[in-house]
C-alpha cells in the first residue's frame, strides 16, 4: 500500500483510493489543471459580473436585519498543502458568532473534526434563506478567482478542523479546495465527517474537466431545489 506525503509526513491509504497519490501528480494533470484554472479564472469572473445584482439584494436583507454587523463574514481556512487563506462568504449569523461558539459546541450534530447545527441559534433569518439555498458561499467567487479555492474540490477546512485529521484524513490537502464537490451534491448535511472524506478523496483520484462541468451544474440544480444545507 502506497504512502502520500504531505508536509514532511508519510500518509497510508486505508481505503480504496490507494492510487490517490498517483492522481495528484502534478506532471501527469498539467492539461487538466490548466484548463481547470482556466474554467475557474473565466467561470469565477463570469459569475461576479453576472451575480451583481443578486449580491447587491442580499447585501442590503443582511444589513437591514442586523445593521451594526458586516456584510461579508471572512474566516480562515486550510487550502492546498496546509496553506492557510482568508475565505469570504455573505454573513449568515449575528455579529458576535465566533464567541457563542464555545457554548455551542457540544451541540454538535455532525461526528468528527466538523461543527454543524441544524438549529443553530446564531444563525439570523436571512441567513437561513441564503444557507439553505447556499447563496452564502458565492462571495468564494473571489477566492477562486484569486486563486485560494477552484469551483470544485474539497471543502476548505478551519485550522481547529484539521488539527483533528489523521494523516488519512489530510490527503484532502493534496488538492485546492473548492466552493463545491463531490459532498455537497451528495448528501452534505446529512452525513458524516468520514463520509465526507472518503467522497472527497474518490474526486480527488477520478476529477477531470468534464467531471468537474457535471458537479457544477449538480451544485447548481441544488441552488434552486430544496437541500439539506444549514
Amino acid at each position: 500500500m502506497p504512502n502520500y506525503s504531505f508536509d514532511g509526513q508519510a500518509l497510508s491509504s486505508r481505503a480504496v483510493y490507494s492510487d490517490t497519490a498517483a492522481s495528484v501528480n502534478p506532471n501527469e494533470r498539467k492539461p487538466y489543471l490548466a484548463t481547470k484554472r482556466l474554467l475557474d479564472f473565466f467561470g469565477a469572473l463570469a459569475g461576479l459580473l453576472l451575480l451583481t445584482p443578486l449580491f447587491a439584494i442580499v447585501a442590503a436583507l443582511i444589513k437591514l436585519e442586523d445593521p451594526k454587523g458586516s456584510i461579508f463574514f471572512k474566516q480562515i481556512r486550510v487550502g492546498k498543502d496546509g496553506r492557510e487563506f482568508h475565505m469570504y462568504k455573505f454573513r449568515s449569523m449575528v455579529s458576535n458568532a465566533e464567541a457563542m461558539l464555545e457554548e455551542l459546541l457540544d451541540k454538535n450534530e455532525v461526528g468528527g473534526a466538523m461543527f454543524k447545527m441544524k438549529d443553530d441559534p446564531r444563525i439570523t433569518r436571512i441567513g437561513r434563506f441564503i444557507r439553505r439555498t447556499s447563496v452564502d458561499e458565492l462571495p468564494q467567487l473571489w477566492n477562486v478567482l484569486r486563486g485560494d479555492m477552484s469551483l470544485v474540490g474539497p471543502r476548505p477546512s478551519l485550522p481547529r478542523e484539521v488539527e483533528e485529521y489523521t494523516h488519512y484524513d489530510r490527503q484532502r490537502l493534496l488538492v485546492t479546495p473548492g466552493c463545491t464537490g463531490l459532498w455537497q451534491v451528495s448528501g452534505r448535511n446529512s452525513l458524516s465527517f468520514g463520509e465526507m472524506v472518503e467522497l472527497d478523496l474518490h474526486y480527488i483520484e477520478k476529477r477531470s474537466f468534464f467531471y468537474d462541468v457535471k458537479l457544477i451544474i449538480r451544485t447548481v440544480k441544488i441552488m434552486i431545489a430544496p437541500n439539506s444545507a444549514y
